[in-house]
């Protein structure tokens, strides 16, 4: 009847442990438990405030396709160009916001339109922030600011300078884009130290996206405008003539808005702001997941503690 009854004892388990001598060990060991937990607890805090604080700034867009008219009306003459054995390059890209998503990632773009406009040690060797004189403070060990001197170890296949390559990898760590696909807005953000620099890295991506594309819609532009100007000197028909004529206006009211249009591929709706409030470390959070890690460890330890020495010197 005994053994029945300690069978069906529902604190004990299979291999011999039960609840009640589980509760012993802890209650024996809450002195561990209380120190293991306050020590982790203490490096939490510790580690959390000594974290930066990180502040997001970020653009909400809309695509702007500037061009995409006038692209259009350059198609419905397609038929008389081909008539006159013309090959018109006509740009009928109408998802240049897709396109400028993608560049936006990528190294060319970084190293050609971002990198002249930024300090790379804003990038790589800011330490802090101080939100009441709003200046930078450099790691020392990385870069002398009073020299303009990269001093840091070259070691690990790293140069002092630091490299486009490096730079840009450093440069995505800040960088979120994100696109929705209901309504086809973009959002543009950058976490950094300095609020006032995520808000101008965000207007710079912006602005250099912009200007990328008009520039390269721009030079397709007067290609096409020298090449119709060119095929009507060279041709006698008054038919034909009148077609390129309509074309060279089409591509000259073309021209002109892309000249015009600052925002040619984005335009804001909420544009970047220099934020108040930090975006992170959740230093609560932190602290709160230090706390139940030493828990868990101080459980840990004096369950080897018990178990494994115990059986081990028995």
């Amino acid at each position: 009847m005994e053994e029945t009854h300690k069978h069906n004892n529902p604190l004990s388990f299979d291999d011999g442990i039960d609840l009640l001598e589980l509760f012993h060990i802890l209650l024996n060991g809450k002195w561990i438990i209380i120190s293991v937990t306050a020590f982790a607890s203490i490096i939490g805090v510790i580690y959390s405030l000594n974290l930066p604080n990180i502040y997001e700034s970020r653009a909400l867009l809309t695509p702007a396709n500037s061009s995409g008219s006038i692209s259009n009306a350059l198609r419905g003459y397609s038929g008389i160009t081909g008539i006159a054995g013309l090959s018109l390059p006509i740009d009928g890209d109408k998802n240049n916001s897709k396109k400028a998503i993608a560049k936006i990632s990528s190294l060319s773009f970084f190293e050609n339109e971002i990198l002249p406009n930024i300090f790379i040690q804003d990038l790589l060797a800011l330490k802090s922030w101080n939100p009441k004189t709003n200046s930078l403070i450099y790691d020392d060990s990385i870069f002398i600011k009073s020299s303009n001197t990269w001093i840091r170890d070259s070691s690990n296949a790293q140069k002092k300078i630091p490299t486009p390559q490096e730079s840009f990898r450093a440069f995505k760590s800040h960088l979120s884009i994100s696109e929705d696909n209901n309504t086809g807005f973009v959002t543009i953000s950058i976490k950094h130290e300095s609020p006032y620099i995520a808000k101008e890295w965000v207007e710079l991506l912006v602005g250099e996206i912009n200007s990328f594309y008009r520039q390269k819609d721009k030079i397709k532009s007067e290609k096409a405008l020298s090449y119709l100007n060119q095929k009507i000197a060279s041709t006698n028909l008054s038919e034909i003539k009148q077609s390129i004529a309509d074309l060279l206006k089409q591509e000259t009211q073309k021209l002109t808005l892309i000249e015009a249009n600052e925002f040619y591929v984005f335009d804001y709706i909420d544009s970047p702001a220099v934020m108040e409030k930090k975006s992170q470390p959740n230093r609560a959070r932190i602290c709160i997941l230090f706390f139940l890690m030493g828990g868990m460890l101080s459980v840990l330890i004096l369950l080897i503690k018990h178990f494994f020495f115990k059986e081990k010197f028995a």
